[in-house]
C-alpha cells in the first residue's frame, strides 16, 4: 500500500516533508476538508497532489491562472504523473479528449480554471465522476481570490461554494500564500469551509531581504540596486501604470539590463511571449503591473522592485513572495516617496466602490505605510500584521543598518503650522518651499513669502523635509485631502503637538553603500569547490539545452538546488544519482544516463 512519504520519497524525489505538509496530507487523504495558508515557496501543490494520488479517482485543481496550466502540467509529466488542462486555450475536439480521459481513469490531476468548472458542461461531467467514485479530492489554489476586499477578487471564484454542496463526501482543500485573519475568514463563509482544520505555517520567507528607500529619481536607483548585486539575474519591477512599464523597460533596456514589459493593455499574444521568455530564459528582467505574478512558478528569482508603492500590505507581502521561491538568498526593494501615498489614497477615492470597502482600503495602505516608515525591523512588522510574533530578523535594511532617530517635535510644529498659515490647500511641494524660503513663482503668486513660517524651515533641506512630512502622514499628524487636489490636512491628532505636549520621534534615513556579495550569501552553489562550480555550470548548459527541446521553463527540469547537489556529490553511478533530492524516480529514468555523461565528462 502506498504511503504519502513513499510517494514523496519516490515520485518526487525528496526525503523529508516540510513544516506541516505531512499534517495537512493525512488530513485530506482522510476525506476531510483542509484550509492551508503557506507561504510562497512553502509546498502548497504537494498538499493536494500527493492526495490525489493516494485516493481513488481524479484530483480536480481550480486555479485562475489560464497561462500557467501549461507549465504545471508539464512539471507534472515530467514526474510521471497523468495530468492535464481544461479551460479555453484548448479547442473542443481536445477538451473532449481531456474529458474522456477523465470518464476512463486516464489522468491522476485535472487543473480547470474556474468559470469552466461553472459550466452546465463540467458539472455534469463532475456527477457522473462523483456517481462513479471516480473523484479524489477538489484543490481550490489561490483561495484568497474569493475575497472582495482584496486585490485579487474573482467574481467566480464565489460560486465554488457549489462544490460542498453538490459534493459533500469529497474532501476540500483550499489553498493560499497571502490571507490576513478578515480574508481567511471570507474564504471559509463563502466556501462554506466551516468544518475545514485550518493550517497556518510561518509567513516568514527568512531568505528575503527587504529594504525601502526614499524615493529620489527611481528608475537610476533601481539601476544602481540592479548593478549592485542583480546583474544577469532574474527579477520583477512592479509599476503603477502600463506607461511606466513601458518606459522602465525600455530605460533598462538602453542600460544593459535584459528587460521585457508586460501588462493588461498589450496584445494577449505578446504577453505569453513574454511570459514564456521571463520563465523559461536566464535572467529576464519583467517590468510589469500587478496584472503579473500570482502563481508564477519560477523558483530563481532574485528580486522583486517596487517602483510605486502598492495598494496594501497584503499586495506587497504577496509581490515580494515571489523572489526566493528556491530558498536561496533574494532581494526585496522599493522606492517609496510622498507622491505614491497621495496617489494612492487618490485612486481609492476616486473608485466606484462602496464606503466600506474605501475604509478598509485606506487602513490596509496605512499598514504599508507604517512598515515605510518604521524605523524597527521590517519583517517583524510585516509578521505581525498577520498576527505572527517574531525577533528582529537581522535581515533587512533597517536590522543592518539601523536609522537614527532624533527629537523632531520643533520640525514637526513647524511643519504643521506652515500647513495651516497656507490655508491647507497645498500638498508637500508648495509647503517645503514656504519652510525653506524659497523665492519661486508659485510662492509669490500666492503671497506665501509673507507668511510668519517662511523661511523658518532652513536648517533642513528639502529631501530632509520630504521625509518629514511622509512620517507625520503616517504617524496621522497630517492626512491627505484628494478633493483639494492632494493637498495636506491638520488631523485632531496634530493639535498637542502644536501645543508642545508630545514628542515626536522622527527617523532619519541613512544611505549605506553594500557590496554585491553580501546579498550572495548561503545560495544553492555555496560551499562548491573550483571542480563543483565548474560542474553545476556544466548542468545548467545540458538542462537549458533540455528544456528548449521539451519546451518547458528550466526550473521543469530540475531546479537549480538539485544541479548543486549533484555538482557536490558527482556521482558516478545511477544508484548515487538516485539518493540526490529532486531526483524521482521518472526523472531518473528519463535524465539519469544523460546527468551521469556530464558529471563523468
Amino acid at each position: 500500500m502506498k504511503t504519502a512519504l513513499g510517494v514523496l520519497n519516490e515520485v518526487f524525489g525528496y526525503p523529508a516533508f516540510r513544516g506541516q505538509q505531512a499534517e495537512i496530507i493525512a488530513e485530506v487523504v482522510a476525506g476531510r476538508d483542509a484550509l492551508a495558508l503557506m507561504p510562497t515557496g512553502g509546498g502548497k501543490s504537494l498538499c493536494y497532489q500527493i492526495p490525489a494520488l493516494l485516493r481513488p479517482g481524479v484530483g480536480i485543481v481550480v486555479s485562475p491562472l489560464i497561462a500557467l496550466m501549461h507549465d504545471q502540467v508539464a512539471a507534472l509529466t515530467e514526474l510521471g504523473i497523468r495530468s492535464a488542462y481544461l479551460n479555453s486555450s484548448l479547442s473542443g475536439n481536445e477538451a473532449a479528449r481531456v474529458e474522456n480521459g477523465m470518464l476512463t481513469g486516464g489522468y491522476d490531476i485535472i487543473y480547470v480554471a474556474p468559470e469552466r468548472l461553472m459550466t452546465a458542461r463540467f458539472l455534469a461531467l463532475l456527477d457522473r465522476l462523483g456517481r462513479e467514485a471516480k473523484l479524489a479530492l477538489f484543490a481550490i489554489d489561490e483561495a484568497h481570490c474569493v475575497s472582495q476586499w482584496g486585490h485579487d477578487f474573482r467574481p467566480e471564484y464565489i460560486q465554488l461554494s457549489v462544490l460542498a454542496e453538490r459534493y459533500p463526501e469529497i474532501p476540500r482543500i483550499a489553498l493560499t500564500a497571502t490571507a490576513d485573519s478578515e480574508t481567511r475568514a471570507e474564504i471559509i463563509d463563502k466556501l462554506s469551509l466551516h468544518a475545514a482544520r485550518q493550517f497556518v505555517a510561518s509567513f516568514d520567507r527568512p531568505n528575503i531581504r527587504y529594504r525601502i528607500v526614499d524615493k529620489d529619481n527611481a528608475r537610476q536607483q533601481l539601476l544602481a540596486f540592479i548593478r549592485a548585486g542583480h546583474l544577469g539575474e532574474a527579477g520583477i519591477v512592479y509599476c503603477l501604470s502600463r506607461k511606466k512599464v513601458e518606459e522602465t523597460a525600455a530605460f533598462l533596456n538602453q542600460h544593459g539590463v535584459n528587460a521585457l514589459p508586460y501588462h493588461a493593455g498589450m496584445d494577449a499574444s505578446m504577453r505569453r511571449q513574454h511570459q514564456d521568455r521571463f520563465l523559461r530564459e536566464d535572467g529576464i528582467v519583467m517590468t510589469a503591473t500587478i496584472a503579473f505574478g500570482m502563481g508564477i512558478d519560477k523558483p530563481d528569482v532574485r528580486f522583486v522592485a517596487h517602483l510605486d508603492l502598492p495598494k496594501s500590505i497584503e499586495g506587497y507581502y504577496q509581490e515580494t513572495g515571489r523572489a526566493g521561491r528556491d530558498g536561496d538568498p533574494a532581494e526585496a526593494w522599493m522606492a517609496y516617496g510622498l507622491g505614491d501615498v497621495v496617489q494612492q489614497r487618490h485612486m481609492i477615492d476616486a473608485g466606484e466602490a462602496e464606503l466600506t470597502y474605501k475604509r478598509l482600503a485606506h487602513a490596509r495602505l496605512d499598514t504599508l505605510l507604517a512598515l515605510c516608515e518604521s524605523a524597527t525591523c521590517r519583517r517583524q512588522r510585516l509578521l505581525a500584521h498577520f498576527g505572527e510574533a517574531s525577533a528582529p530578523c537581522g535581515n533587512c535594511d533597517l536590522c543592518l543598518n539601523p536609522p537614527q532617530t532624533w527629537d523632531g517635535s520643533l520640525a514637526a510644529q513647524k511643519a504643521l503650522s506652515c500647513v495651516f498659515r497656507t490655508g491647507q490647500r497645498f500638498g508637500a511641494g508648495q509647503v517645503i518651499a514656504v519652510l525653506l524660503g524659497s523665492d519661486s513663482e508659485r510662492v509669490r503668486q500666492w503671497g506665501h513669502q509673507n507668511l510668519s513660517t517662511y523661511g523658518i524651515g532652513r536648517e533642513l533641506s528639502e529631501k530632509e523635509w520630504r521625509a518629514v512630512f511622509r512620517q507625520l502622514v503616517a504617524m496621522d499628524y497630517l492626512e491627505i485631502d484628494h478633493g483639494g487636489h492632494g493637498a495636506l490636512k491638520l488631523t485632531a491628532a496634530a493639535r498637542p503637538v502644536l501645543k508642545g505636549e508630545v514628542t515626536v520621534s522622527l527617523r532619519r534615513s541613512v544611505e549605506v553603500k553594500r557590496a554585491a556579495k553580501e546579498v550572495r550569501r548561503g545560495g544553492a552553489t555555496q560551499g562548491l569547490d573550483v571542480a563543483g562550480h565548474a560542474l553545476f555550470d556544466a548542468l545548467r548548459v545540458w538542462r537549458s539545452e533540455t528544456a528548449k527541446a521539451h519546451e518547458v521553463p528550466a526550473y521543469v527540469i530540475f531546479h537549480d538546488a538539485t544541479l548543486a547537489a549533484i555538482a557536490a556529490a558527482r556521482p558516478q553511478d545511477v544508484a548515487a544519482l538516485s539518493g540526490i533530492p529532486g531526483m524521482g524516480a521518472k526523472k531518473l529514468e528519463h535524465y539519469g544516463a544523460a546527468v551521469l555523461a556530464v558529471c563523468r565528462a
